[in-house]
């Protein structure tokens, strides 16, 4: 009993703390409202984000910016065609007295952004690949783990496609969510203009630490989750995979390939999370379709009729979650 009234107590605890993130970040970031909350429900399930926005959408701000609340170490990383993996990892290099040392690269901090990655080539890219999946990098044979927490954060422009390199689907499988910015509305826009062309300075808060952090993230994978909301996830992932028993007719009839496991795994995690954000202690059906959008709309690969038809992986799960 005792256990499970300080579970609900760091609950309440999460619950408050987000209010005040949102808040503390919007000094800075006006709307995105819904961004801000995805990225920070990534972050609580010890995940990482791919955000694709046009130009000028601010997203290296809010990167900036949540980074700046969460009292953690902040790298930034601009991916370009030269670009190599010792730029992203570190080196070892020969001293002196001609021992080799590790040079630490910007990978070793609490929040990477990876500005643009989709501008450098598939063999950079991949260098990502086991820190954000195994937690360290190993160089010259030598394991080296990073520090926790470690959230990345990568950038891409879909409207640039000279000089770029596609995420291969093993690179894109290893992000939790893709979380897309859009154009503000009429009166944010406004508001925008008007904070950003003034001499007024923003400050940003810390708000909660590492330590604080770790433990949310520890406590989103203990909230309970009933048998409807398990079935309901995996059903989901298993009806976008074409050919399969459980497919859905517009999976077989407009995607190439669906969903794998990982995609139901972060479902629930995602929709454990959204719960709690919302000062639930449980997840139900609704926090699963809160979050499953981006969640699976990197996931799911269209066909040509699809594309010939111009139906979106947006408008497709969206179907699909009735």
């Amino acid at each position: 009993m005792a256990q499970s009234q300080n579970a609900k107590e760091e609950a309440d605890r999460l619950f408050h703390t987000y209010t005040q993130l949102k808040n503390e970040i919007s000094k800075a970031i006006i709307g995105q409202e819904n961004v801000v909350r995805m990225l920070l429900t990534s972050l609580f399930c010890n995940g990482h984000s791919l955000l694709v926005g046009v130009p000028g959408l601010a997203k290296t701000l809010l990167i900036q910016t949540l980074s700046r609340t969460l009292s953690l170490e902040f790298n930034r990383i601009q991916f370009t065609p030269d670009l190599m993996p010792s730029d992203i990892l570190g080196a070892e290099t020969l001293d002196r007295e001609r021992n080799f040392n590790f040079s630490k690269g910007p990978i070793f901090a609490n929040i990477v952004l990876a500005d643009e990655i989709n501008r450098t080539p598939p063999k950079t890219q991949s260098a990502l690949l086991e820190s954000m999946q195994e937690y360290a990098v190993t160089i010259g044979g030598k394991h080296y783990p990073l520090d926790r927490p470690f959230f990345v954060l990568a950038t891409q422009n879909p409207i640039e496609q000279e000089g770029t390199y596609p995420l291969p689907e093993a690179q894109l499988d290893r992000f939790m969510m893709m979380i897309k910015l859009t154009y503000p509305d009429y009166q944010s826009e406004i508001d925008i203009v008007k904070q950003t062309t003034s001499s007024l300075k923003t400050d940003i808060s810390p708000i909660i630490s590492k330590e604080d952090i770790i433990a949310f993230q520890e406590l989103v994978r203990m909230v309970p989750v009933v048998d409807n909301v398990y079935e309901y996830a995996v059903s989901l992932v298993h009806k976008t995979r074409p050919g399969f028993e459980k497919a859905d007719r517009l999976a077989n009839e407009y995607l190439e390939w669906g969903a794998g496991p990982r995609a139901s795994q972060f479902l629930i995690l995602g929709a454990k999370c959204n719960a709690l954000l919302t000062g639930k202690y449980s997840p139900d059906i609704e926090d699963v379709k809160a979050i499953a959008i981006p969640v699976l709309r990197h996931r799911i690969v269209r066909n040509f009729r699809a594309e010939a038809e111009g139906l979106t992986e947006e408008a497709i799960i969206t179907r699909l979650l009735g």
